[in-house]
């Protein structure tokens, strides 16, 4: 693929740098199309001089979009929200900025296509954020039918918005919260297989046109990841199971903070209603899975250790407390 030229939209995030980094190594030229380029400078050193390019673009302005797309080989969306402010809201930016993408794509010609959604997208969801997920992969793979969609359980990684999160309240916190008691299930995959995967389905013909839900070799609960988590940066914490009503009325005081200015909520409603559901991948054989991209799924527990360290108490030199 040396020489042709991939446009990643929202390449600056956790999963995004990943990405950019991975294409570069396999011969992309990689064009990444953000909303401010000049936060996003630390992505051109991760392939060889004038390789990766910068694009000031807003998926909620179309001639942006447009213009990002000029002389496209390939397209990556990963743009998605956690969180909703002002006018990055989910309607906004994973449904309509998912459908304009792939609307401008079409008219560029663009074949190759990977969208990432998530487990549990579903249209008719009671969460904003699973409803918005699932109406842009049914936008998209109208638009493009060889679109290739790539649906992640909780991804995690040297930079990533949960283990850091939980490690990091740990440090000040006496106790923890279990949302729902911390029985929902989850399947982490690590951040690098994410991207290993983007690329294999942009280059796969046997892809184009399918769904992937991408998760690791293992299931665990939400309380066995806070356990894993705490043995590993050394710190005993309670934690508290906390029903999912309870739960609820704090979602609305962490939405409410989130309208402040670089405010991020702890947990918001939406939120709530997305941990009442497993979020393992689908056994049932409707769709694949990352290791029908040729990708080896590598365990939480031959990775966690490599970024934990730096929350416990002497960082390298502390011993981690037996399982």
């Amino acid at each position: 693929m040396t020489g042709k030229l991939a446009v990643v939209f929202g390449g600056s995030g956790f999963v995004g740098r990943n990405v950019v980094r991975e294409l570069a190594k396999r011969g992309w030229r990689v064009r990444v199309a953000v909303r401010r380029p000049h936060l996003a400078q630390f992505l051109r050193p991760m392939g060889s001089v004038g390789q990766i390019e910068l694009k000031q673009c807003n998926v909620r302005h179309r001639p942006s979009i447009a213009e990002a797309l000029k002389g496209a080989d390939a397209v990556v969306n990963l743009v998605g929200l956690l969180h909703q402010t002002g006018g990055q809201t989910f309607q906004a930016v994973q449904s309509g900025g998912a459908a304009a993408i792939a609307s401008l794509a079409k008219e560029a010609g663009v074949v190759h296509y990977v969208h990432m959604s998530a487990i549990g997208a579903d249209a008719a969801s009671d969460s904003l954020y699973a409803r918005t997920k699932g109406e842009a992969e049914a936008a998209v793979r109208a638009a493009l039918p060889s679109v290739v969609i790539l649906r992640p359980s909780i991804v995690f990684g040297q930079e990533d918005e949960f283990f850091n999160k939980f490690a990091a309240m740990a440090g000040f916190s006496p106790l923890l919260p279990l949302i729902g008691g911390g029985k929902t299930r989850f399947q982490p995959i690590y951040v690098d297989d994410v991207a290993d995967a983007v690329c294999e389905a942009l280059v796969r013909p046997e892809a184009a046109g399918k769904t992937f839900e991408l998760g690791g070799p293992r299931i665990y609960t939400f309380r066995a990841l806070m356990e894993m988590m705490l043995r590993e940066i050394g710190k005993r914490r309670i934690l508290a199971p906390i029903p999912f009503f309870f739960a609820s009325l704090i979602g609305i005081a962490g939405q409410i903070a989130g309208r402040l200015p670089f405010i991020e909520p702890l947990l918001t409603v939406d939120q709530v209603k997305l941990l009442k559901r497993d979020n393992v991948v689908d056994d049932s054989g409707a769709v694949g899975t990352i290791a029908d991209l040729g990708v080896e799924a590598q365990t939480i527990e031959s990775v966690l250790p490599s970024y934990m360290v730096r929350y416990r108490r002497y960082g390298q030199f502390t011993e981690t407390m037996s399982a």
